[in-house]
């Protein structure tokens, strides 16, 4: 009696944190690292002393806006850009249990916020520009003092609070705020098929609602006079490039058929590993991708089953 054929595996198995997390993890390993040292480098470029711009005593005259409280407190940014973002990509993977999706998006998220955040501590440095309420930074007192010569102001206030006066361009509550919300706003689009061409208006109302809220951290910037205009459009634009750039590193446009999951995914499906894991054939993989759609991860993936049937019925026979 001829021994029994392998059993057949269908498709590749469910990527759940238990069973691929792990292994998710080691393959980007160098990612993470790179993550601690971009946090690392935006925490040196908060300690060093910025640029100190020359304000005249002609140009403060601008820089007398009133000294408020922050509406969003620094505290906030992070959960407004970070953890709301991960809390939302963490309930939609116990929905969908897929740990590509859990693992590049949250990678992808943390990538675009930081990298945002060293470029524009980088920029604040090296510009210097004075903030809306400097003259309040400057002279505490109101009592303002300037060279006889240059014109250029002579500060008495605190040494911190005249640092910070010269960080505001560009925002980096602004800046923050639409890396971490814009990258949610690429995510929620691909999950939630928008573009999928049947005009649910609804469904363009959620992947905006991150976007409105990044606004309004921005218009507080400047309604708390700790910004120009021109430092908070700076910030958004500069936050929404890099999350627009992240998020496509790791996903597809959320309008292609295949947007709902990273590419790494993707990859998942066509090259399952394993000993017994039946690797698809050419064919297949052209099949899998007519007009650039893949059929979901429930398709059958094997390479041949005609042979594995020939000696089922061969042993069948000899019984």
């Amino acid at each position: 009696m001829p021994a029994p054929a392998a059993p057949i595996r269908l498709g590749a198995p469910t990527p759940y944190i238990t069973s691929h997390g792990s292994k998710v993890a080691r393959l980007h390993m160098y990612d993470w690292i790179v993550l601690v040292l971009l946090a690392v480098l935006d925490g040196v470029l908060n300690i060093i002393e910025p640029f100190h711009r020359f304000v005249g005593s002609e140009m403060i005259t601008d820089l007398r806006y009133p000294m408020k409280d922050n509406t969003v407190p620094f505290w906030a940014v992070p959960i407004i850009g970070i953890i709301g973002p991960m809390l939302i990509i963490t309930a939609i993977y116990f929905k969908r249990r897929n740990v590509y999706d859990l693992h590049h998006a949250i990678l992808g998220l943390l990538f675009s916020v930081l990298i945002t955040a060293v470029l524009t501590d980088a920029i604040k440095d090296g510009v210097g520009r004075p903030r809306p309420d400097f003259f309040w930074r400057c002279f505490p007192d109101g009592k303002p003092d300037y060279n006889n010569f240059t014109t250029g102001a002579i500060c008495h206030g605190k040494a911190s609070v005249i640092k910070e006066g010269h960080k505001s361009f560009p925002s980096g509550h602004t800046s923050w705020s639409f890396a971490g919300l814009g990258f949610l706003s690429w995510y929620l689009a691909g999950k939630i098929k928008v573009f999928d061409r049947r005009g649910h208006v609804a469904k363009l109302c959620v992947v905006l609602s991150p976007l409105l809220l990044a606004a309004l951290v921005a218009v507080s910037r400047v309604d708390d006079y700790w910004h120009h205009w021109q430092d908070v459009c700076t910030g958004g634009l500069l936050g929404l490039t890099l999350a627009s750039i992240c998020y496509l590193q790791f996903f597809p446009l959320p309008s292609d058929e295949n947007g709902l999951w990273p590419h790494a995914y993707f990859r998942h499906i066509l090259e399952p590993e394993g000993e017994n894991q039946v690797q698809p054939t050419s064919t297949s993989r052209r099949n899998s991708f007519q007009n650039g759609s893949f059929h979901g991860p429930d398709a059958v993936e094997m390479r041949s089953t005609s042979q594995a049937l020939d000696s089922m019925e061969a042993g069948r026979r000899q019984q």
